[in-house]
């Protein structure tokens, strides 16, 4: 075998696998780019593989000496016992609901049919025994007789779409592939959808296969290659598309995002005055830099949720005829500290007049408020079962007097809440299905400050209200993409505090938690605040006592990885551990593998000078020094994972290992990669498995005895 693909030679007794340095680099806007491990981002490469396996029997060599991995996996299981639950979806006095039992692998779709039969419709582990199938998203048709669904399948995480008949689960329609992300707006009558699918991959560029979306009108029975193709010709490959049909059919909303840009175009179609096939699309917003979308009412009225000129968002009011921003009227204005995340009607005509819910977030706890339709003003408060995180609110199609929304917080499993509006009361409509003993600790909320000044949330879990002396902790954050860090149950944080540790998830600008403002104040030029703010959380937690230098781990992943890495590699003397999970790590070649073109929104681009400026600042792989005593690492990665590429872990691991000063046997740097597995959802026992990995190696590092 020639030197260029040999696999590495088997390491010496206590030292890394060999990873060979090459002299690769890019040339960008006057910046020569050295790559030593560009290798490893070829998984087929014979050096890849071998040095894979290599790194297999080294986190196996590790695994044997964390000895708390029985104790996890015994507490982890117990606790995941509590299951899952969704509100219902509703068609009539048909409801659409997600449960998932202590014994299965997998979340089940159901029915209640109106009769009050329960059935299962769909359960990914009677498609596929092996636990490797994911059911990936549904839709009911408006009368709910049919259901499309997605599932990926074998480990894969490419979504295909089939339609069943809801009597008696037979199969009418499917599979269409390339329906990854898709959503489903069906039209009256349920023999046709819109839908949103990839171009055939055929005579597109490899790196191009993931994207060329494009609305698509599908019927019932026909070949998906006689699909109309209604929108998207023509605009940016990297666009994702939303569309919608309102209840009664009258109204097409299709929306565009270019990548995971905080922004959209929007369009609207009045079906009634034209074939569906060809529906004549007029403009809502185009060239705005605003989120928006609307909601058809049924009292002819248009309600309008957007962000735009509202970082902390409002409801507006219009009508068809007056579609242009200047029109809007604000129903909800925006509010000076609480962000509006979403809103419900109740306007059944056995209500004196109809209700307006509001559900908001104030640093990271949900509340939801009732205002008067009419005008807007608000009139009370929904009551809830505690402190904690409200999911989206549910209404029925036809109207009513009910809504539905998940609560959970650090100490409840996920329950199923009623509001009624005739009684202004709120029950409990489904428990999590198992019974789980929550462990006595505590959760609170601390404030601390930034490096320039702003105020930044964290949440606290312990075993008592007050540091009592330093303690094993795990600090998470994930600071990116708009996503807010929440209150919700955890069974790796209840065990892991439970066992004597202190568990801290920080509220870092790049999420929502304040608003889009805070989202922007950690994306493109300003991500460095992200980084920083993390840091202010752990110099925190070490001010307040709760835990030392020598005990802090901190653990994150995907754009979560990202963070971890950069703290890694900025203040390596700050955290004694690292887990890192499938990470973004190589943020000059990040946009040439998985779906990184559609993040340079978010990130900014390699191929933009002044941008190329803000990633070389942080990339964590590009900040490895020889010479440093880097934190004791695990990356773990998935190789079905299409969203983030392994290569980015595996080029970071073999540069930690080649640079740190810290002994193998004492500050490790270890990659687990796992088969038949993708980004996101996966079996439970996966789950538990992964999970019992981490905490066994934070435990161990961090010197957490049990």
């Amino acid at each position: 075998m020639s030197p260029s693909t040999a696999g590495p030679p088997a390491p010496e007794a206590g030292a890394y696998p060999t990873a060979e340095r090459i002299d690769a680099a890019d040339e960008l806007h006057g910046h020569t780019i050295r790559d030593p491990y560009r290798w490893l981002e070829n998984p087929a490469d014979p050096r890849t593989r071998d040095w894979l396996a290599q790194q297999g029997e080294l986190v196996a060599a590790a695994r044997s000496r964390w000895n708390t991995a029985d104790h996890w996996q015994q507490r982890l299981t117990e606790l995941m016992a509590a299951g899952a639950i969704s509100p219902p979806v509703w068609r009539g006095q048909r409801s659409f609901f997600m449960r998932r039992t202590a014994q299965q692998e997998h979340a089940v779709l159901l029915t209640t049919d109106p009769d009050g039969t329960e059935r299962v419709l769909l359960d990914p582990m009677a498609m596929d025994p092996t636990g490797l199938t994911t059911l990936d998203s549904w839709q009911p048709s408006k009368e709910g007789d049919l259901l499309a669904y997605q599932v990926s399948e074998g480990g894969t995480e490419e979504s295909v779409l089939r339609v069943m008949r809801v009597s008696d689960g037979a199969i009418v329609d499917g599979p269409i592939d390339r329906a990854r992300y898709s959503p489903v707006a069906w039209l009256p009558g349920g023999q046709q959808f819109y839908f949103v699918r990839r171009l055939d991959p055929a005579g597109l560029p490899a790196d191009e296969q993931q994207y060329h979306r494009r609305v698509y009108l599908h019927t019932i029975g026909e070949a998906p290659a006689n699909d109309v193709e209604i929108f998207g010709h023509g605009l940016p490959m990297t666009n994702y598309y939303g569309v919608s049909v309102s209840r009664d059919g009258k109204w097409l909303q299709v929306s565009a995002s270019e990548g995971t840009a905080p922004r959209n175009d929007l369009w609207v179609a009045d079906l009634s005055k034209g074939a569906p096939t060809s529906p004549v699309l007029t403009p809502v917003q185009v060239g705005v830099d605003a989120q928006t979308g609307i909601e058809f009412g049924r009292d002819g009225r248009l309600y309008i949720f957007t962000d735009r000129d509202a970082p902390r968002g409002r409801l507006c009011v219009t009508d068809a005829d007056h579609l242009e921003a200047d029109h809007w009227r604000d129903l909800i204005a925006q509010d000076d500290t609480a962000v509006l995340d979403g809103f419900a009607i109740l306007d059944g005509s056995e209500l004196a007049e109809p209700v307006l819910l509001a559900s908001w977030t104030q640093y990271a706890v949900g509340s939801v408020s009732t205002h008067r339709l009419t005008d807007g003003e608000r009139i009370g408060e929904v009551p809830l079962p505690g402190v904690g995180t409200v999911g989206a609110l549910i209404e029925r199609p036809e109207g009513g007097h009910e809504a539905w929304f998940v609560y959970t917080d650090f100490l409840s499993p996920a329950c199923v809440q009623r509001f009624d509006a005739l009684s202004g009361a709120t029950s409990t409509w489904a428990h999590a299905p198992g019974t789980v003993e929550v462990p006595s600790v505590h959760a609170q909320q601390e404030v601390y400050t930034s490096k320039d000044g702003t105020k930044v949330r964290l949440f606290v879990i312990a075993p008592q209200q007050q540091p009592d002396r330093p303690r094993p902790t795990i600090l998470y954050g994930y600071g990116g993409f708009g996503v807010p860090m929440a209150p919700g149950y955890s069974a790796a944080i209840l065990a892991w505090v439970e066992a004597g540790g202190v568990y801290a998830v920080a509220c870092l600008r790049g999420g929502s938690e304040e608003g889009e403002q805070w989202h922007r104040d950690g994306m493109l030029g300003t991500k460095q605040n992200v980084f920083d703010d993390f840091h202010a959380a752990a110099e925190h937690l070490i001010d307040r006592g709760w835990t030392s230098a020598a005990q802090l781990g901190i653990s994150g992943g995907s754009n979560g990885g990202l963070l971890v890495g950069a703290a890694l590699t900025q203040r390596p003397e700050l955290y004694r551990s690292v887990v890192c999970s499938a990470p973004l790590l190589d943020m000059v070649r990040y946009e040439g593998s998985g779906l990184g073109a559609t993040w340079s929104t978010e990130y900014g681009s390699a191929s933009v000078a002044s941008e190329l400026e803000w990633l070389l600042a942080y990339s964590p792989y590009h900040h490895v020094h020889d010479g440093v005593e880097y934190p004791a690492t695990l990356f773990t990665v998935f190789d079905q994972d299409t969203r983030v590429d392994p290569m980015h872990a595996r080029k970071m691991c073999a540069a930690l290992q080649h640079s740190t000063t810290g002994a193998i046997d004492a500050r490790p740097i270890l990659l687990r990669s796992e088969g038949d597995v993708g980004h996101g959802a996966r079996a439970v026992s996966r789950s538990v498995a992964l999970t019992v990995d981490t905490l066994a190696f934070s435990a161990h590092e961090l010197g957490l005895q049990i």
